[in-house]
């Protein structure tokens, strides 16, 4: 399926697709939205680390904030909160910098550890982006969640790449044919922001078996 640059799906989205592919496709196809405090807290999180100076030498360390990042394979396109660089002779030249550095990925997440991995899809996505921009292997980055205050480590295996990659098609080809799947209830929905935009089709459907059982039994 060929896909235009403007079409390109955000790694941000991952994070809705592997939660539910029903939530994405309301959030990012129907263009519905509910915030919930989650999702405030999280984005102002996110706004804090943006807010910050955007490039921070310390050391052989270099930090660039709200990196830009793309990759024509994927489709896809998103924003690092940090990529940090550590200079070392096996790394990759930078433009206006001297010497070679190595990328690493740095994800900031509010609250704890997800149950599913939503995250490492997003982080693994963004690294799978530069290496395809800068040429060069990022086998790990990091996670550093809010409450914990501390960060872990994710290893960007073939497995993990293969779910991002396979994701992303997924995704763009679901947003190219406009189509929202079904409804799937399951034990997550509770703690969904689109709950109330979600299960309402499927509490009707769930109101007209009720009738049509009704119905055939009261003409047994």
């Amino acid at each position: 399926m060929s896909v235009v640059e403007e079409d390109y799906r955000q790694l941000s989205e991952l994070q809705h697709f592997s939660f539910c592919r029903r939530q994405w496709a309301l959030i990012h196809i129907e263009n519905q939205w509910v915030e919930n405090l989650r999702t405030v807290e999280g984005n102002l999180m996110h706004e804090r680390v943006h807010d910050e100076s955007k490039t921070e030498l310390r050391g052989d360390m270099l930090t660039v904030r709200g990196m830009r990042v793309k990759s024509d394979k994927l489709c896809a396109v998103g924003i690092c909160d940090a990529v940090e660089f550590r200079q070392d002779a096996s790394g990759v030249t930078l433009h206006g910098r001297e010497g070679r550095w190595l990328p690493r990925p740095v994800e900031y997440k509010h609250g704890k550890p997800k149950e599913y991995d939503a995250d490492e899809l997003q982080l693994c996505g963004q690294a799978m982006c530069l290496e395809e921009m800068l040429c060069c292997e990022i086998p790990s980055g990091d996670l550093f969640y809010g409450e914990p205050r501390r960060r872990t480590e994710v290893l960007f295996t073939q497995e993990l790449r293969d779910k991002v990659s396979a994701s992303l098609q997924e995704m763009n080809e679901l947003y190219g044919k406009g189509y929202t799947p079904r409804v799937r209830r399951t034990k997550s929905c509770n703690a969904c922001s689109m709950k109330d935009i979600c299960l309402p089709e499927l509490d009707k459907a769930g109101a007209a078996s009720a009738y049509l059982k009704a119905h055939a039994q009261e003409e047994l």
